[in-house]
C-alpha cells in the first residue's frame, strides 16, 4: 500500500506488519508494532501508523481512543488515501453510511485505482440504493479487473436494478460468451437463470422462452427449469405447452396446489362441473394427494359438494385432523355450503352415538369408527358454531369433547378461543394456561398461552411463561428482545397501552423499530456473499424485500400502537408526579409528612436499583456480544441509546416522534385506511391543513365510504372555516379547490345529516355519525347518544367489537357526561353479549394481578 508521507525499510516492514495484524485479527500484536513506529521521534505523528492504530483499537472496542488517533493522523496527512480509508472504515462501523461514502471518495482522490476501496465504495452504494454511484463504482472495478466474473456481474446488476435491461443482458451475454467450454456446474446455472430473469423483466417473454430453450442443458436445477418453462409458456398463451410442463410438475409432487390452479388455466377449464370432473380424475391418479380431494370443495354446489365433502371430512375425522376446520373455513364464505356442513355434522353426531358409524344406513357396512371420530366431531362443530358467533352452542360442544377425552390439549386452546372471540380474556387466558400445564414442554402450547395472558393484560406472568424456554441467567423479557421476537413485543407494547404504562409501552414499539433497522443493516454482509456463491436471483429478491421491508405488518402493528400512544400523551400529558406532590406537602400534617417522604425514599431507591440493574445487564449483553463477534469491524456496532420507559413517556415533541413511525407507512402501507386516519390525526393536532387535505384525499382514495373518514371531513370542514380569516391566499386557493370533492358545497351540518341518513343501517358509521352530531351541537347530546345506545334491529352490524367501541366513546366523553346512560347502555349489551368481559359487572371477572391488571372500563381486546 503506498504512502503519501514514506516510511523508511525498517518503519515500513513495521508497518507492514500491522496491516497483516489487522487483517489476521491479530489486535494486541498490531498495537505492539505500531508503538514501535510511534516511539521513534521521527515518526510519533506518522499519519497513517496512528490511523492502523486507531482501526485497530475500535476492534478491541475503544471507540474514543480509535476516533481520536485516527483524527490525529488524518490532520497530520491529508493526502494519504489509507487515512481517508480508515476513517471511512470506522465510519461505516459506526453505521454512519453516507459519511463513509464522503470518506472513501476523497481516498480514491489519492489513489482512484484502489481496489479495495473501490469495493468497500460499492457495498456502500448498494446499501444506501445509490444505484448510479454503484454503476459507477463496479465499472471502474471492470476496467480494473476485467477477469474477474464478480466484476462482470457486478456490473450487469447495476443495470438491472436500474432497470437499464439492454445494458445488463449485453454485458451479461459477453461475459458468457468468454466462458464458453467450461463446465457447466450449479453457479454458471444460477447464472442462465439470472440473465433469463433479466429477460423476463425487460418484458420480451417470448426471447425468454427461447433463451430458457437455448440454455435448458446447462441448467442444473431442473426443477425451476420446468415451473420456468411452464409459466413462460402460460404467459403466451401456448396452452397445450403449458398443460405439458404441469402435469410433469404434478406427477413429480402433486402435493402442490399451485400447479393444479396452473394445470386448470393452462387447460382453459372455466365452468365449475369442468374443474370438479379435472380434480376427480387427479383424486384417482394420485389418491393420497390431497389437494385434488380438497380443491373442488370450492367449485362444486349443492349435492355434488354434500358428497364430495361428506367424503373428505369422513376420512379426516376417521384419522383425527385437527386443523380439519381451518382447512375447510374458506368454504364458508358460501351460506348454503355452511348449512349442508352443519347437516353432515349433526348426522355424524347422532350415528356416531347409536350406531358407532358416520350414517344410521351404514349399519351393515364394514366395521364401526373408531371411539375418537365423535371426539372429532365435537371439536369441529365447537369451531363451527364459534365461526357463526354461536357461543353457546360452541361451549356445549367443546365441552362434550372435554368430557370426552379429558387429556387432549387441542379441545383446551379451542375453549380459550372461543372466550377470546366471545370478548372475555380472562376466562381465554385460564384455559389455555390448563392447557399448557398439561404439556409444560410444548413450545407452541406456551407461545399460545403467553399471547392469550398478554391479551388479559397478565405481563409478568406471560414473561414467566416464556421464560420456561428462553436462555437461562437472562431475563425472559432481554432474551425475547435479543431473539427479535416481535409478536411478544408487539403483544406486550398493546398491553401496557391499555394498562396505561405509556412509557413501557413504546419502550416495546422503539424495540421492534430497532429490530427492523437491524434486518436493514443485515443485508450488508450478503452483498459481497451473493455475488461470490452467485445466488443472484435470491439476491435480488433480498434487495427488493429490504426495500419495503417495513411495510410488513409486524412493523405496522408497533406502529400504530406508538402513534396511538403518542397521540394520547399529546392530549393528555403525563404530569410531574414530584412537583405534585411537593404543592400538596404545605396541607398536611408532620405526621403524614414524614411517612410521604419515607415512601418517596423508598420508590427513589428502588428506581435506582432497577436502573443500575438494568446497566449491569446492558454490560453484560455487551460483553456476550464482543466476545462473540471480537474483532469484527463491521460487528462493532454503535451503542444505542437506552431505551428509558419515563423519558420516552415523557418526551417534548410526540407529535414529531409520532411521524417518525408513521413516514414508512406512509410510503409502504398507503393501502390500508388506518394509515391515512393516524396521519389525519397527526396533523390535525399540528394544524398542518395541506397536510391533513392530502391524508383526507389518501384515505378516501382507499375507502371512502369508511365511517372514520367522515368524521375526519367534519372536523376538517369545522376546522378550515375557523382559520380561513388567517389563511396565505394560495393554501386557501388549493384547499377550496381540492375540497369541492368532499363537500359539494355542503355545511358540515347538511354533510353529517345525509350521512346518517345513507348509513342508518349501519351501527359503526351511526356512531361515527352521532359523535360528529354532539361535536357540531352539543345540544343534541341525549338525540346522539339514543342512536348509539338503542340497538335497534335495524342495524346490521351490532357485535361485540362496536359495542366496545361505542362504550368506550361514551367513557371517553365525545358525548360529554352521561353517566346514566352510560350504565343502561352496559347492561343492555351485557345481556346480548353475556361473556364479553367488557360488559360484565367488576365484580364477576376473574381475579387480576395485583402488578398488571387493567379494568375492562378502559380500550377494548384485540378480538382477532
Amino acid at each position: 500500500m503506498p504512502s503519501s508521507n514514506p516510511l523508511p525499510p525498517k518503519e515500513n516492514a513495521l508497518f507492514k506488519r500491522i496491516l497483516r495484524c489487522y487483517e489476521q485479527k491479530q489486535y494486541k500484536n498490531g498495537l505492539k508494532f505500531a508503538k514501535q513506529i510511534l516511539s521513534n521521534p521521527k515518526y510519533t505523528e506518522h499519519g497513517e501508523t496512528l490511523a492502523m492504530k486507531g482501526l485497530t483499537l475500535n476492534c478491541l472496542g475503544r471507540k474514543e481512543e480509535a476516533y481520536e488517533y485516527v483524527r490525529r493522523g488524518l490532520r497530520n496527512d491529508l493526502r494519504s488515501h489509507v487515512c481517508w480509508h480508515v476513517y471511512g472504515l470506522l465510519q461505516r462501523s459506526d453505521k454512519k453510511y453516507d459519511e463513509a461514502i464522503k470518506c472513501y471518495r476523497n481516498a480514491l482522490k489519492w489513489e482512484k485505482d484502489n481496489i479495495q476501496i473501490l469495493r468497500d465504495l460499492s457495498l456502500l452504494q448498494i446499501q444506501m440504493r445509490d444505484l448510479e454511484g454503484y454503476r459507477d463504482t463496479r465499472y471502474q472495478l471492470l476496467m480494473l479487473r476485467p477477469i474477474q466474473r464478480a466484476s462482470w456481474i457486478g456490473y450487469a446488476m447495476s443495470f438491472h436494478l436500474l432497470e437499464e435491461y439492454k445494458n445488463a443482458l449485453s454485458i451479461l451475454e459477453t461475459f458468457l460468451e468468454q466462458q464458453k467450454g467450461g463446465n457447466f456446474d450449479y453457479e454458471h446455472s444460477e447464472l442462465i437463470l439470472y440473465q433469463n430473469l433479466v429477460i423476463q423483466e425487460s418484458g420480451d417473454l417470448k426471447e425468454a422462452l427461447q433463451h430458457l430453450e437455448d440454455s435448458q442443458d446447462q441448467i442444473v436445477d431442473k426443477l425451476t427449469l420446468k415451473e420456468k418453462f411452464g409459466e413462460l409458456h402460460l404467459s403466451l398463451k401456448q396452452h397445450d405447452k403449458a398443460a405439458e410442463y404441469y402435469e410433469q410438475l404434478i406427477q413429480r409432487n402433486p402435493e402442490n396446489t399451485i400447479y393444479y390452479k396452473k394445470l386448470i388455466e393452462a387447460k382453459q377449464l372455466t365452468k365449475p362441473e369442468e374443474i370438479v370432473d379435472f380434480y376427480a380424475k387427479y383424486t384417482e391418479k394420485f389418491p393420497r394427494a390431497m389437494p385434488p380431494r380438497r380443491l373442488p370443495l370450492n367449485y362444486a354446489t349443492g349435492e355434488q359438494f354434500k358428497l364430495l365433502a361428506d367424503k373428505y371430512m369422513r376420512k379426516a375425522l376417521s384419522k383425527g385432523v385437527p386443523p380439519l376446520f381451518v382447512d375447510i373455513r374458506s368454504t364458508y364464505a358460501d351460506q348454503s355450503k355452511v348449512e349442508l356442513i352443519e347437516n353432515l355434522l349433526l348426522q355424524y353426531v347422532e350415528a356416531l352415538k347409536k350406531v358407532g358409524k358416520y350414517s344410521e344406513t351404514e349399519v351393515k357396512n364394514g366395521p364401526k369408527e373408531p371411539a375418537s371420530a365423535l371426539l372429532w366431531v365435537y371439536y369441529y362443530l365447537a369451531q363451527h358454531y364459534d365461526y357463526l358467533n354461536q357461543t353457546e352452542k360452541a361451549l356445549s360442544y367443546i365441552d362434550a369433547a372435554i368430557e370426552h377425552t379429558p387429556t387432549l390439549i387441542e379441545l383446551f386452546v379451542a375453549k380459550g378461543r372461543i372466550y377470546k372471540h366471545a370478548g372475555d380474556p380472562y376466562e381465554a387466558y385460564k384455559w389455555l394456561d390448563e392447557a399448557q400445564a398439561l404439556d409444560t414442554a410444548d413450545r407452541y402450547i406456551n407461545s399460545k398461552c403467553a399471547k392469550y395472558m398478554l391479551r388479559a393484560n397478565f405481563v409478568k406472568e406471560a414473561e414467566d411463561t416464556c421464560g420456561k424456554f428462553t436462555r437461562e441467567g437472562v431475563s425472559a423479557m432481554e432474551n425475547l428482545n435479543e431473539m427479535q421476537c416481535m409478536w411478544f413485543q408487539t403483544e406486550c407494547a398493546l398491553a401496557f397501552q391499555r394498562l396505561g404504562k405509556y412509557g413501557e409501552s413504546l419502550k416495546k414499539c422503539h424495540e421492534v423499530d430497532r429490530h427492523f433497522s437491524e434486518i436493514i443493516e443485515d443485508q450488508f454482509d450478503f452483498h459481497t456473499y451473493c455475488m461470490r456463491k452467485m445466488t443472484l436471483r435470491s439476491y435480488v429478491g433480498l434487495l427488493r424485500l429490504e426495500d419495503v421491508l417495513r411495510g410488513h405488518p409486524f412493523y405496522f402493528k408497533a406502529a400504530k400502537c406508538a402513534i396511538e400512544v403518542y397521540l394520547h400523551l399529546f392530549d393528555e400529558p403525563l404530569k410531574d408526579e414530584n412537583a405534585e406532590q411537593e404543592l400538596n406537602t404545605e396541607n398536611i400534617s408532620p405526621s403524614e409528612l414524614k411517612k410521604l417522604r419515607n415512601k418517596q425514599r423508598k420508590a427513589r431507591r428502588k428506581a435506582e436499583q432497577e436502573s443500575a440493574q438494568a446497566r449491569e445487564a446492558q454490560v453484560k449483553r455487551d460483553q456476550h456480544h464482543k466476545s462473540r463477534q471480537q474483532g469484527d469491524v463491521e460487528a462493532d456496532a454503535p451503542q444505542l441509546d437506552e431505551l428509558v420507559p419515563d423519558k420516552l413517556a415523557r418526551v417534548d415533541d410526540p407529535l414529531e416522534q409520532a411521524i417518525r413511525f408513521l413516514q414508512p407507512l406512509q410510503t409502504l402501507a398507503k393501502d390500508r385506511i388506518e394509515t391515512h386516519l393516524m396521519a389525519f390525526e397527526l396533523y390535525y393536532r399540528k394544524k398542518r391543513v395541506l397536510l391533513m387535505l392530502q391524508s383526507l384525499k389518501r384515505a378516501h382514495q382507499v375507502d371512502p365510504k369508511h365511517p372514520k373518514v367522515h368524521s375526519c371531513l367534519i372536523r376538517f370542514s369545522q376546522f378550515i372555516n375557523e382559520i380561513r380569516s388567517s389563511w396565505d391566499p394560495r393554501v386557501e386557493e388549493v384547499v377550496l379547490k381540492e375540497s369541492k370533492l368532499f363537500f359539494n358545497g355542503k355545511d358540515a351540518h347538511k354533510l353529517n345529516k345525509e350521512f346518517l341518513e345513507n348509513n342508518s343501517d349501519s351501527l359503526r358509521a351511526v356512531l361515527e355519525g352521532a359523535k360528529m352530531m354532539y361535536h357540531l351541537d352539543n345540544k343534541s347530546q341525549s338525540q346522539a347518544i339514543e342512536l348509539v345506545t338503542s340497538l335497534d334491529n335495524k342495524y346490521q352490524d351490532v357485535n361485540i367489537q362496536v359495542c366496545t367501541e361505542i362504550l368506550n366513546s361514551l367513557r371517553k366523553g365525545n358525548f360529554g357526561s352521561c353517566d346514566a346512560q352510560l350504565e343502561e347502555f352496559v347492561k343492555k349489551c351485557n345481556s346480548r353479549f353475556p361473556y364479553t368481559a367488557a360488559f360484565k359487572p367488576p365484580s364477576e371477572i376473574v381475579p387480576p394481578s395485583e402488578s398488571n391488571h387493567v379494568s375492562p372500563d378502559q380500550d377494548g381486546y384485540n378480538s382477532n
